[in-house]
């Protein structure tokens, strides 16, 4: 029986943006139903895509692909693991040395305390100290409730036990093969595209590596840098807790502004806590100080400069959203989702600037 070739009637706009509206929808569900299975391909994707210029360039000195690939994905592999080695043991005695002092942490506290209550005594009646008591009780209740969701949805979303283990055996492998068959993937993603829009779809997909590029790339970077400096730092000056709180302060320089803020709060108050002697305090103040002079006026500008596009804001809220949404899955999500939709918007917004719908029905 000889096939019907003949041509499908063209579609009308209306029913183009009907599918690819449809087909969003599903993915995005998709997205959500599988959400606690795709952390270790996840992970891996983006290990991949922080990996691949790096293989690019063994290719142009003459290794093959999956040569590259296989020994990039062996260093990353070992020397992470090395790292979680030497790391783990300073880490666990810091963590039992604070749980120790933690007694004399909150006597400490307490004592600091006493005077600043008296003052209120002195100052306030009953019945406003009263009311003062209730409403800190009520926002810290609500504050902590809403941070115990947070991290209770982050976690049963994506860090159960049996992930973890994904992490550790399922994302080398898929880490290995994405990085080798990168450019497959592209072009049979590029075959895909509607050929009379592929060469616009091509210019926005560009765009949208560009700012992952000079974010992912360049900011991840940057968090591994400040992320030494304020461990080192930290331990230094002699701040208990100073190696994890500094490691998690510079790896939450990936949020703007806020992973450096909660560093800061944190080791003042654990000085503060610890006996608050000028060297101490004069210590961390001097760790921070350098660490935001380092990241301000030589790492951001060097590796991730100013033509990302992404506002701090706007990568706030994504991540806000991604881990809300869809657990640590959504957080790794959160940045590439917004770049996409960072890009669209601009193409969006471009097009509307030009069309008559902006200048009133006459030529632009």
């Amino acid at each position: 029986m000889i096939p019907d070739r003949r041509v499908q009637p063209a579609m009308t706009p209306t029913q183009r943006i009907r599918i690819w509206g449809l087909g969003a929808l599903a993915f995005l569900v998709l997205i959500y139903l599988l959400r606690g299975v795709l952390l270790p391909f996840v992970a891996g994707m983006a290990i991949a895509y922080f990996l691949d210029p790096l293989a690019q360039r063994l290719e142009r000195l003459g290794l093959s692909r999956t040569m590259a690939t296989t020994l990039i994905t062996l260093v990353f592999f070992v020397l992470f693991g090395l790292l979680l080695f030497v790391l783990m043991p300073i880490l666990e005695q810091q963590v039992v040395t604070f749980v120790q002092r933690l007694p004399a942490y909150v006597s400490a506290l307490n004592d600091r305390a006493q005077p600043l209550v008296r003052e209120l005594h002195a100052r306030l009646s009953p019945k406003d100290i009263e009311k003062l008591q209730s409403s800190v009780g009520a926002y810290a209740g609500t504050a902590a409730g809403w941070i115990l969701d947070f991290v209770k949805g982050v976690l049963t979303g994506g860090i159960a036990m049996l992930s973890i283990l994904s992490l550790l055996f399922i994302t080398p492998v898929v880490t290995f093969y994405l990085l080798r068959d990168w450019h497959k993937v592209v072009d049979t993603v590029d075959a895909w595209l509607p050929r009379h829009h592929a060469e616009t779809i091509r210019f926005e997909l560009k765009e949208i590596d560009r700012t992952l590029a000079g974010f992912v790339r360049g900011q991840a970077t940057v968090c591994i840098t400040l992320a030494a400096f304020y461990g080192i730092g930290l331990t230094l000056t002699g701040l208990d807790l100073g190696l994890m709180i500094g490691l998690g302060t510079g790896l939450g320089a990936f949020v703007p502004y806020v992973g450096m803020l909660i560093g800061l709060i944190a080791s003042l108050g654990l000085a503060v806590a610890q006996g608050a002697d000028w060297p101490l305090l004069g210590g961390v103040g001097a760790v921070f100080l350098l660490g935001n002079m380092l990241e301000g006026n030589f790492l951001t500008p060097k590796l991730v400069g100013d033509r990302v596009g992404l506002h701090p804001v706007w990568i706030i809220f994504s991540l806000l959203a991604g881990g809300a949404l869809f657990g640590f899955v959504g957080i790794l999500l959160a940045v590439p989702a917004a770049s996409v939709i960072g890009v669209l918007t601009r193409f969006a917004m471009e097009n509307y600037m030009k069309s008559s719908l902006y200048h009133g029905g006459g030529e632009p």
